[in-house]
């Protein structure tokens, strides 16, 4: 082989296999990725969800005026903090929030119909989009993108906040159901499960994608895992776990935007774990979801 030519190859396979540019996106099947949507909300035209098996519409909780551990369910939400950015999401339009709530209010999704959840053990995977600074922005010491509960974050509670950290870290927490007349895990405690991201470092006008996936919740075995992955590499992962969420589908919420502040878009749950190659996809490709507007349950 002429030295030029050897020399034209060893230069292009260099850049093949160190240029980020040149690698080879994993394969990923996007019609099997769509048809284990549970639920989806673009947020392009209103602030509700587009495809799901129950309700699509918002609902708001609130702490109760007079009667504490009590809650307010009401439907809709408050057009004056929640509202469509037309334009300005990761995809089409975004769900702009601008204030926080009185009395503990959030906004949710009702779970039933729209979760895989299944007693005996089943898998799943939540994936969306923020562009916020937690820094700057965010008016609460505490703010969750998206909780998944009945009874509260430490009692059966899968959700991805940001804490009171000065400057702020993103954390990701799969917290078991309390069995009666026992105690919550705490927070603190150095075997909580929790991943944690310290000093985030997210800056307004910037879009992160973020997804939780999940597998053998609810089994009564402590061989349940869920991993955390932020704009399509994998973070960290609790696992070896007895993760038992033990919900009541009807009175559990998908609730998004607690206390935060910024626009939130391509809100997505599966009936299934995302591989890693299907999280990296969502991120390089924030519109993979959308043709499921269109769609229904039954011709995906």
């Amino acid at each position: 082989m002429n030295p030029i030519t050897y020399a034209v190859i060893c230069l292009l396979l260099s850049n093949v296999f160190m240029n980020p540019s040149f690698a080879q996106e994993p394969s990923v099947d996007e019609n099997a990725l769509r048809r284990a949507v549970t639920f989806y909300a673009s947020f392009d035209e209103a602030p509700k969800g587009d495809f799901g098996g129950g309700s699509l519409a918002l609902r708001t909780r609130f702490n109760h005026a007079s009667e504490p551990g009590k809650f307010v369910f009401t439907d809709g939400f408050d057009a004056a903090v929640f509202r469509v950015a037309r334009d300005r999401g990761v995809s089409g339009g975004a769900l702009e929030c601008t204030d926080v709530l009185p009395r503990n209010g959030r906004i949710f999704f009702p779970g039933q119909g729209n979760i895989a959840f299944r007693q005996g053990g089943w898998s799943g995977a939540v994936s969306f989009w923020i562009n916020t600074d937690p820094n700057t922005m965010l008016k609460t010491g505490f703010c969750d993108p998206v909780q998944i509960t009945q009874k509260g974050a430490g009692n059966g509670g899968l959700w991805v906040d940001f804490n009171n950290d000065k400057p702020r870290s993103l954390r990701h927490g799969a917290f078991p159901a309390v069995a009666e007349g026992r105690k919550p895990i705490p927070e603190s405690d150095p075997n909580a499960p929790i991943v944690w991201v310290k000093n985030i470092g997210f800056k307004a006008g910037d879009w992160h994608h973020v997804a939780l996936a999940w597998k053998n919740f609810d089994t009564g075995r402590k061989d349940a895992r869920s991993k955390l992955y932020i704009d399509g590499k994998k973070i960290g992962e609790i696992r070896d776990c007895d993760l038992r969420m033990d919900w009541e589908l009807e009175n559990t919420g998908i609730y998004v935007a607690v206390s935060f502040v910024g626009l939130l878009d391509e809100l997505a749950l599966f009936n299934r774990e995302l591989t890693g190659a299907e999280a990296e996809h969502l991120h390089r490709h924030p519109g993979t979801l959308e043709n499921l507007k269109r769609a229904k349950p039954g011709d995906r």
